[in-house]
């Protein structure tokens, strides 16, 4: 009789453990192991992870991701999977979670704290039969309020970082981790990494900055957006590409995505598929009229700065009509800007200019178009004070910390009209509005302003400023050093000139100014070698030099 109940009770004990450790195996089926790979191609790190989605979300640590340009994962069934996209990471708990594009067993994730004492097990990556380790909860401590932190006794060998920990129901607690401070092994929640959630401004995320592997596009459309038009000037074109491809997939009824795309295009001069591309957003998007819009205003880009490369399909009638189509649907002042705009392009000045004021009484007025109509009437030959009267307006039209590009506009004109204190009235403004921070050819106009009124001092330093921000234009240079050499700083106009030489080591103009400013400085054979110079480039001025320095 005893050794029956003996026997009942080992069977018992028996199918207990087997069936704790069928919940186990499972979770390896959800295991993989992860490689990352430099841009070159070459092995970069590897780790382990775990799958938490039906659908490739997968968790991982974060330290194999630093310095990569692209990763796979090897499932349990010896599957290969590109990491497609990374949703987020933690520095200080290494962990990340991305996806892949599969359909993958998830394992279930714990959610209930395991108690100080209890068994766990440490399910390693196998496409055979499943391998666990026995651990023991040494610590267990909650943080961010739903999560959970773990340390456990054991040494395991042949252990992998970053492969689950699971308790006995078959629920995974975290990745294992090592820490080389404590010689302690633990785990961190994996439920930390649901909180991983890319927005329009996770592409400035220094973390994420480390890989250049794409993240994932936020769900909500606005910060889609902005993701994707941060990404335009940061990112390669195969990665900004995909980057339009996933805002198409996920919002196929919004027409910037399919903008996006045909700018893409359009950017590469492929206007085939620029026209297929707002073709189908004419099929598919919500808002039918920014469709007809965007197209246009395509079209009208393309005119205007690739005229010269024929596509029989577009053309600015085509632009034309499509904003008619749109205004047709949603009478927006935003659209007749645009046909005023082609209208203008086209070369009908008069009535671009009737239709650039009559948007100045609705809600769209401001001061760029004012300024175009200063432009039609500049075009139609019209007298400098109508001109004048509509760049003030442009000016007046709205806030003056937003009015800088008009307040140049109307220094130019001033400038071109000989009114120079008037003009460098306006370029000190519009240096005042962009807080010191303008272009070099800003500098460079001023400078020329600046000789004008003998405001020579000026000159000089807004000359050189122009050098600091472009140090590639020997025109700069040649201005400086002849200025330079007019107000008698000979060695200096040499030094410039020399400068301006190591730029352009061909340029006519430095080599005539150079020699001139050695002449009178009494470096007569010196100063003959540089005019010489000049002449043997083509410099027409240095043989009557030669002949009076002779």
């Amino acid at each position: 009789m005893k050794s029956v109940f003996l026997s009942l009770l080992f069977t018992f004990f028996a199918l207990g453990a087997q069936a704790q450790s069928a919940n186990v195996q499972k979770v390896s089926k959800s295991v993989f192991s992860l490689t990352t790979f430099k841009k070159d191609g070459s092995l970069l790190a590897s780790g382990r992870g775990v799958f938490v989605g039906a659908h490739g979300e997968a968790v991982s640590t974060w330290t194999p991701f630093i310095g990569a340009d692209s990763a796979i994962v090897i499932d349990a069934n010896g599957n290969k999977h590109t990491v497609d996209v990374i949703y987020g990471a933690s520095e200080v708990y290494d962990l990340c979670k991305f996806k892949v594009n599969a359909i993958t067993t998830p394992a279930p994730v714990a959610k209930a704290q395991s108690a100080v004492g209890s068994r766990a097990w440490l399910v390693q990556y196998s496409t055979g039969r499943a391998q666990t380790n026995a651990l023991k909860v040494k610590k267990a401590e909650p943080f961010m309020t739903d999560c959970h932190f773990y340390q456990y006794d054991g040494q395991p060998e042949n252990i992998h970082v970053g492969c689950p920990v699971a308790n006995e129901k078959g629920e995974v607690m975290g990745l294992l981790q090592y820490s080389k401070l404590s010689g302690d092994y633990n785990s961190v929640d994996v439920r930390f990494a649901e909180t991983f959630k890319t927005t329009g401004l996770s592409v400035n995320e220094p973390i994420l900055k480390q890989t250049t592997i794409r993240m994932a596009l936020p769900d909500k459309q606005d910060q889609a957006l902005l993701m994707l038009m941060l990404e335009a000037g940061q990112t390669s074109a195969s990665r900004y590409q995909r980057y339009v491809e996933d805002f198409i997939h996920k919002f196929p009824k919004s027409v910037e995505g399919y903008v996006s795309q045909a700018e893409f295009y359009l950017a590469r001069n492929d206007f085939g598929k620029a026209n297929a591309t707002m073709q189908t957003a004419l099929n598919m998007a919500d808002k039918k009229d920014e469709a007809h819009y965007n197209l246009a205003k395509l079209i009208y880009q393309k005119e205007v700065k690739q005229g010269n490369m024929p596509y029989p399909q577009w053309n600015l009638d085509l632009a034309l009509a499509e904003t008619n189509k749109a205004y047709a649907l949603n009478p927006l002042p935003l659209y007749k800007h645009l046909e005023a705009q082609i209208i203008y392009f086209k070369g009908e000045y008069a009535k671009a200019y009737d239709q650039f004021m009559a948007l100045t009484k609705t809600n769209l007025r401001n001061g760029e178009l004012y300024y175009e109509a200063a432009q039609c009437k500049q075009q139609l030959k019209a007298p400098f004070k109508e001109i004048l009267t509509l760049l003030d307006s442009a000016v007046t039209a709205q806030d003056i910390s937003l009015s800088a590009p008009y307040v140049l506009a109307r220094g130019t004109a001033l400038h071109a009209a000989q009114q120079y204190k008037k003009a460098m009235a306006d370029y000190n403004r519009y240096d005042t509005l962009m807080l010191g921070r303008a272009s070099h050819d800003f500098y460079y106009t001023r400078a020329l302003c600046e000789v004008q009124l003998r405001q020579f001092q000026q000159a000089l330093n807004d000359f050189a400023h122009a050098i600091v921000l472009n140090r590639e234009e020997p025109t700069y240079y040649a201005e400086l050093a002849q200025l330079q050499l007019r107000v008698n700083q000979k060695e200096d106009a040499v030094v410039t000139a020399d400068m301006g030489l190591r730029v352009a080591p061909n340029y006519p103009d430095l080599y005539l100014i150079k020699g001139l400013a050695l002449v009178n400085d009494n470096k007569k054979a010196e100063g003959l070698a540089a005019l010489n110079k000049a002449k043997e480039l083509g410099d027409t001025r240095a043989d009557d030099l030669i002949k009076k320095y002779k």
